[in-house]
């Protein structure tokens, strides 16, 4: 997967462009479907990082404070790190499961942010369907990515109703990026506990490749 369209995948629906009075947030998010919320939160992103192209490639903490401020609000962050655990995670405590999620997120934006400013063209959005998870785990919105001049992407998001609905994996093309770190993650937390991991993913010293799995 290009750090280009990993990105884009993740991030769109993480981000929001522009803060939203409290009460309206609340009254469009009960309204919406996940679906309809995914297509309205990533057409903002990719406008807002149309307007601000130029200040974001000049000043990359600028970049970077728009990702901190707007990343929390669509992600299920604790509940996709329990995932990413796995096993590890039975037992451990809401604290290091939090370490872990921030330490994790901020990892990716960090080596994939900077790829938001890469693409070229518009590239959009396009639901395709929404369908109900088994267990009633939650819903899986089925979405294209398109580009000028490219094939469409197919990009799945699980999300699930956590105070709103928010995304708790993402699939690219059929691939999980929470198995794939899970996967990843397994070796690690064999040998050391969730803090200390936790602690290699703030520093740099552990990298995980969301596109491992491909």
């Amino acid at each position: 997967m290009k750090p280009l369209i990993l990105s884009i995948a993740l991030a769109l629906p993480l981000l929001a462009a522009a803060p939203i009075h409290a009460q309206a947030q609340a009254q469009q998010a009960a309204a919406a479907t996940p679906g309809r919320q995914v297509m309205d939160t990533g057409t903002r992103v990719l406008t807002t990082l149309q307007q601000r192209r130029g200040e974001f490639q000049k000043d990359r903490k600028a970049l970077r404070s728009f990702i901190e401020s707007e990343l929390r609000a669509g992600f299920d962050r604790d509940y996709a790190a329990r995932l990413v655990l796995g096993p590890h995670g039975r037992g451990a405590s809401d604290a290091d499961v939090a370490l872990f999620a921030d330490a994790m997120t901020d990892n990716l934006m960090q080596r994939y942010g900077d790829a938001l400013l890469a693409f070229e063209g518009r590239p959009r959005i396009r639901l395709k369907s929404e369908t109900p998870l088994p267990n009633n785990r939650g819903i899986r919105v089925s979405t294209e990515i398109l580009r000028d001049g490219g094939d469409p992407i197919p990009v799945d998001y699980l999300v699930r109703n956590n105070g709103g609905w928010k995304i708790f994996d993402v699939m690219v093309e059929g691939v999980s990026y929470v198995q794939t770190f899970r996967t990843q993650f397994d070796a690690p937390l064999r040998q050391k506990s969730i803090a200390q991991v936790a602690a290699e993913l703030r520093s740099g010293a552990m990298r995980p490749d969301a596109d491992a799995g491909r």
